[in-house]
């Protein structure tokens, strides 16, 4: 990042961190100052390409490469009107298609390829598919509210429960401190024996603290899941279709290998075949591996087609 810095003042990040870069249409930088500057008479053209710009084209360049916030921006206008779903197609090969004629819009204009092609291609699509474009427009914009609208009231509802608790506290707490001053006073004016006052405070404490635990549990729980759904509310959700499956029967693996018959892992170690093979190390051993496996593998790979090769 502290390379980064604008071609026209040449005033890098790193001798003005606070620096503010912006992208134009071509995915060239400038800084804020240089784009002020660059827009006095009312036009201008990018200093790198010559391109014509506008200022109200620039922005705040987001990430380290400007070519990733010039991709950004194209994809944002070229799904704006290549918006539809899958459930707009028969098929999902269809669907798969469209995708990526889309990717393939986005790439040709993010590096100048077929770029003049490309927008009367896009211009094309749009005269024919006017209608759609806007009822899809339309659908996400009722989705989007109706997904703001779901997430106000999940978070007024935990407002108004959070709440709940803090007046449920305050009343505890005052109710103990209550309890706590009888006591004193009893204690201070009372004739009766300090050890049976204490006795019948106790017992008052338990009734409060049983009184609270019930309160507790006849606080009013959640009324919204957080997917939208009200609680108690009867949805109709389709099972899932069971598959009859029969169980998987392990079956060892035989390798032939065209050769020597090989010894079995267990008996590498009888067999002598261990003895100049380095233990592994605790570090080694994750997954199950040993020593002895490597071992049986390059036997494998040893004895695998030597009668063959001999003959």
């Amino acid at each position: 990042m502290d390379d980064q810095g604008c071609p026209r003042c040449k005033t890098t990040k790193y001798r003005n961190p606070s620096l503010k870069l912006m992208v134009n249409v071509c995915g060239h930088t400038l800084c804020e100052n240089c784009v002020d500057m660059l827009f006095v008479r009312g036009s201008g053209n990018c200093v790198q390409c010559d391109t014509p710009l506008r200022k109200s084209n620039f922005r705040v360049q987001l990430f380290e490469d400007p070519a990733v916030d010039k991709e950004v921006e194209i994809r944002k206008k070229v799904l704006r009107a290549y918006n539809k779903r899958e459930r707009d197609f028969s098929t999902l090969k269809e669907y798969n298609d469209y995708l990526e004629k889309v990717e393939d819009i986005v790439y040709n204009l993010t590096n100048n390829v077929d770029v003049e092609s490309t927008k009367q291609l896009m211009e094309q699509y749009q005269r024919e598919n006017k209608e759609l474009i806007q009822k899809n427009k339309a659908k996400l914009t009722r989705e989007q509210e109706e997904l703001e609208e779901l997430l106000l009231q999940e978070q007024q509802g935990n407002e108004q429960r959070r709440l709940n608790l803090l007046q449920e506290e305050q009343r505890q707490l005052q109710a103990k401190r209550k309890n706590k001053q009888a006591l004193l006073d009893d204690l201070e004016r009372s004739q009766v024996p300090a050890a049976l006052l204490l006795a019948q405070h106790k017992d008052r404490a338990a009734q409060l603290e049983c009184e609270i635990e019930k309160q507790k549990q006849t606080v009013k729980p959640a009324t919204l899941f957080s997917t939208g759904i009200l609680m108690g509310q009867t949805v109709s959700l389709q099972p899932v279709a069971r598959i009859a499956e029969t169980l998987y029967q392990y079956q060892p693996l035989h390798i032939e290998t065209y050769g020597p018959l090989v010894p079995q892992l267990d008996l590498l170690d009888r067999h002598g075949y261990l003895k100049h093979v380095r233990a592994a190390m605790p570090q080694d051993t994750a997954g199950g591996y040993t020593s002895a496996l490597a071992c049986h593998r390059a036997i494998q790979d040893a004895f695998s087609g030597m009668f063959s090769s001999l003959g």
